[in-house]
């Protein structure tokens, strides 16, 4: 049951006056649930109650907290087809892509559960001591990763489940013994209380303390400025704009003691399709990516958002295929009307530049909230000149850039903003040919995909899902997969510590049995 109402531990509350409904944008009309915003008292009640689990929860053993990680699974699973249908309402998006979402978010909190129930994660290093050392003795010193604290999440508007409540970074904040705040989107406010609701019955089911989770209404932006300002929350985490991003960075360094904020933000994600590749199977190439710039409505941030190539016949032909097969496809529902406006906003932006050919716009009679996808076409000299072709259009917009010759295409990849992805498309080794454009690419972002799309991201430990700013914050780290929780942990050491009061992971007996670093060696 859905109530409105805000997590502050483990009891509902909504003391405020301040009231808003979610969307449905598939029907364009208001969902009937009323959520009321948290006030100033439920925000500090559930940071103060979030250190006060701190305490407890940091020593929280992995084998508990994977039980616990593992329960908010199942609980999730219990919630069943409420949950598939608030979610549909919320975002007008269909059943099966909620289904997938909710099945990557389940996969998630295990791979987590996983990792903390075998325990090598905290990367337990020792160096013994040395008494007899010449000149000076070498003391005893042992390190591993610890937890920060209190960790806010801001819940994303595209992935109701997967980036939200207990999502990815909700997951890997437990899981390093973090406890977390969420501040719910209210885009899908209900999907968001369904899903605290689980976390907060396998919290009691396995025992962690009143305070381990808490998940806050509000409509606008002042309830994350506040939580964000709190001088006892110690880290956030954010997938969003640019500009949401930007602020709450800002806002955390501006603190007595900054935090870090872990923003994954906007990209048009590169491709380039080298020549080969275009003159042998551009109208493979141009349908694939069709599909790619129109999935989900474009609304990814790994959307393909900007496509490269050198001038040509072959390019020619390729601008002329890719806007005849996105034509072909059937517009769909964006998330709100506030994301169609937005879209709409940014596309206009755009396609208003000087020398912007349009070579496909869908005109259509269309419903409500549903998106126009769009092609344009700029020369690479244009795109140099002009920093507004490089705004990310979030929907099924993308621009093909048709570069004077490879010098052109190398500055184009060097000038471009930090990316999430970049895709080389290429035919047998022609990629070899060009080792500076790829040197290039991989100095501009996260991942670098060969002969494939962008759109897609494997929650699997090897995948990185961030990049050089303004794709993320810090691109050190990634925000999918398992190490991700090293975004929420800091390294600790301790030296000359009596072995009965170390942490086990770092005893001598290594009770745990993880794998550890010891004098150089890496064993169990």
């Amino acid at each position: 049951m859905i109530t409105g109402k805000n997590y502050i531990g483990n009891q509902l509350s909504a003391i405020g006056n301040k009231t808003y409904t979610t969307f449905n944008p598939e029907l364009n009309e208001e969902n009937t649930t009323v959520f009321t915003k948290a006030t100033s008292d439920e925000i500090n009640e559930a940071v103060a109650l979030s250190s006060e689990a701190f305490k407890e929860f940091r020593k929280v053993s992995g084998e508990r907290k994977a039980a616990f990680l593992n329960a908010i699974a199942d609980e999730i699973l219990t919630l069943d087809d409420l949950l598939i249908q608030t979610y549909c309402l919320e975002t007008g998006l269909p059943e099966g892509r909620a289904k997938g979402e909710r099945a990557r978010t389940i996969g998630q909190l295990r791979s987590f559960a996983n990792l903390v129930a075998e325990g090598s994660w905290v990367e337990a290093t020792i160096d013994t001591a040395q008494p007899n050392r010449e000149p000076m003795p070498k003391s005893d010193i042992r390190k591993m990763l610890i937890p920060l604290g209190p960790v806010v999440v801001f819940g994303a508007s595209n992935f109701p489940l997967a980036y939200s409540t207990a999502g990815g970074d909700t997951a890997a904040a437990l899981a390093s013994g973090c406890p977390v705040i969420v501040k719910s989107h209210p885009m899908h406010a209900g999907t968001g209380e369904l899903v605290a609701s689980a976390i907060i019955k396998a919290a009691e089911k396995t025992g962690m303390p009143n305070g381990v989770f808490s998940n806050l209404n509000s409509s606008g932006i002042d309830v994350g400025q506040q939580l964000v300002s709190h001088p006892n929350v110690k880290a956030v985490g954010f997938t969003g704009s640019i500009k949401g991003g930007r602020s709450l960075l800002d806002l955390a360094a501006k603190r007595e003691e900054p935090i870090p904020v872990f923003a994954e933000m906007g990209s048009i994600n590169p491709v380039v399709i080298l020549p080969k590749a275009l003159e042998n199977r551009q109208k493979e190439i141009a349908k694939t990516y069709a599909s790619s710039i129109a999935l989900g409505t474009g609304q990814f941030c790994t959307n393909p958002g900007l496509l490269l190539g050198v001038k040509s016949d072959s390019l020619s032909s390729f601008i002329k295929s890719l806007s005849h097969e996105i034509m072909k496809i059937n517009p769909s529902c964006m998330l709100h009307p506030n994301i169609k406006k937005g879209y709409i906003n940014n596309k206009e932006k755009v396609i208003s530049q000087a020398n912007i050919s349009v070579t496909a716009n869908y005109t259509s009679e269309i419903k409500n909230n549903y998106a126009e996808q769009a092609i344009v076409s700029v020369t690479g000299k244009d795109f140099l000149e002009n920093p507004t072709l490089h705004l990310e259009v979030f929907g099924p917009f993308s621009m093909v850039v048709q570069c004077e010759n490879e010098v052109e295409l190398e500055s184009i990849i060097s000038k471009i903003e930090g990316q999430l992805t970049g895709t080389v498309i290429s035919d047998d080794n022609e990629v070899s040919e060009y080792s500076e454009i790829i040197a290039a690419l991989q100095n501009r972002v996260g991942r670098i995909i060969f002969n494939g799309v962008p759109t897609g991201v494997e929650v699997c430990e090897s995948m990185v899902h961030g990049g050089p700013y303004p794709a993320s914050t810090d691109s050190r780290f990634s925000a999918v997969g398992i190490t991700s929780i090293k975004r929420w942990v800091r390294p600790f050491s301790y030296q000359d510590w009596p072995n009965n009061l170390l942490p086990k992971e770092l005893q001598d007996d290594n009770p745990l049995s993880i794998f550890r670093i010891k004098d150089g060696i890496r064993s169990k």
